[in-house]
């Protein structure tokens, strides 16, 4: 069993034995009437949905930074979410014979414990992790020039680590700044080094090219994968470890690939559909105390319009007015981008925006059918035509409904120039190719915590 599923499995097995230990002695220091033995049946809805919720945050990778402050958020979003799930299902749903229904403190005390206990040891194991990825590089195969992109794409994914950069005999690395090129050695030398047990080695990338590789290197490759070394194309390692779809593979091909079989499913279509009438529906009537107060404060400051309306891009290329709260002086210039500390923005805008709550509005679009609750960005029409002329493949993101929410939009912020707007797409095209309820899943518990930390603007 490979490092990564032996630390996932026991993170999984921690979490269970944690969750069912924690419920029990709280019960019984609360006298909840046990009848003397532990619960067990009584914690299997507990148990699964803490499981779900830390993995769809990735809390069973061994990968995710656990000690970061975003991901602390997101393991305590998550299990607060379960909680309120937990106390809805056990007094909503459940009548009878459920023996946590004689205490809500034991149901909101163990997930509040748990929410610490469970972060302390993904923290320490973490931290034994990147002792052990600290001795383990990972290696990657491609000509100079990959060799200097592929560099340069993991310093701006802030990927701290070590990379062994090696060419084959037939492709032999040329003089240039050893700087920017990195740690650069021969293909021959590192699988000698790696067989030989004195390189060790997280995974090997393969940079794809119309050359094939010596039959010689091909065979080693193949014994080095077979004896447990993971070996990914630079495709798939952008997909594993950044979640993201590499804009140098895409032509007019890509979408004949293996993938998109959830996205073409009508059935799936529909469902999602119906969930997005359902919650737009359940958002608009909950949200609309808020947004009569929002739009109160935003007619007080300057006496200009509530809303805002803008004709974006939908699925399919179909324009559509979009329906935000403003954020912006009604007689605002009609620049491309919003900038830093951007004088246009009203001070309560400043904090609509930051709140994510100039976004409700658009819930009347995905009710109608323009947009979807979780897609990419709806984008304004006039940089759609300058972006379709900029960036090859584009239109791939008009195959689904824009959402109010998506990948791109809880993993990048928000973008002000073509080059953010092609790192957005790259995540854009994973969600396009990679669409799951999973996944929705995993953007709403992120799309929450950007909410509540005010990231972007």
């Amino acid at each position: 069993m490979s490092r990564h599923r032996t630390i996932a499995l026991a993170l999984l097995v921690l979490d269970v034995v944690s969750t069912v230990t924690v419920f029990n002695l709280i019960a019984f220091f609360r006298g909840l009437p046990l009848h003397d033995e532990l619960m067990l049946f009584a914690l299997a809805a507990p148990v699964t949905a803490t499981v779900f919720a830390v993995y769809l945050i990735d809390g069973y990778k061994a990968r995710t930074d656990m000690i970061s402050v975003d991901y602390t958020s997101q393991h305590a979003i998550a299990l607060v979410t379960v909680m309120l799930a937990i106390l809805l299902l056990t007094y909503a749903f459940i009548t009878s014979n459920y023996a946590l229904q004689s205490s809500r403190a034991v149901i909101m005390l163990s997930f509040l414990a748990l929410i610490p206990l469970t972060l302390a040891y993904r923290r320490s194991i973490y931290l034994r992790t990147l002792k052990f990825r600290g001795e383990h590089c990972l290696v990657f195969l491609g000509d100079r020039d990959s060799r200097i992109l592929f560099q340069t794409e993991c310093q701006k994914m802030n990927f701290g680590q070590k990379v062994v950069f090696c060419a084959t005999e037939t492709d032999p690395l040329p003089l240039g700044d050893p700087a920017r090129e990195g740690s650069s050695r021969r293909f021959q030398d590192i699988l000698d080094d790696i067989q030989q047990g004195r390189l060790a080695v997280e995974a090997i990338v393969l940079r794809e090219t119309a050359r094939e590789l010596p039959p010689e290197v091909s065979r080693r490759l193949v014994e080095l994968y077979f004896a447990g070394v993971p070996t990914y194309t630079l495709e798939l390692f952008h997909q594993v470890y950044w979640q993201k779809i590499p804009l140098y593979r895409l032509n007019q091909t890509w979408l004949f690939q293996d993938g998109f079989q959830i996205a073409r499913e009508p059935v799936f279509e529909r469902l999602k559909r119906s969930s997005d009438i359902a919650f737009s529906l359940i958002g608009l009537v909950v949200s609309a105390p808020v947004m009569a107060v929002c739009g109160l404060a935003i007619w007080l400051e300057d006496r200009g319009p509530i809303f805002f309306t803008q004709t974006r891009i939908g699925k399919n290329h179909a324009p559509f007015r979009v329906f935000k709260l403003r954020t912006m002086r009604s007689t605002a210039s009609t620049a491309l981008y919003t900038q830093q500390n951007d004088n246009r923005i009203t001070r309560i805008g400043k904090m609509l925006r930051s709140t994510r709550l100039d976004e409700f509005p658009q819930m009347w679009n995905v009710l109608v059918g323009d947009m979807s609750l979780i897609g990419p960005r709806a984008e304004w029409s006039r940089l759609v035509e300058d972006y379709e002329r900029e960036i090859p493949c584009y239109h791939f993101r008009h195959l689904v409904k824009p959402g109010i929410t998506g990948w791109a939009q809880v993993n990048y912020p928000y973008g002000a120039s073509v080059e953010d707007t092609i790192r957005k797409l790259e995540y854009d095209l994973f969600y396009v190719r990679h669409f799951s309820f999973l996944l929705d899943a995993t953007i709403v518990l992120k799309t929450i915590h950007v909410m509540l930390f005010g990231r972007g603007r």
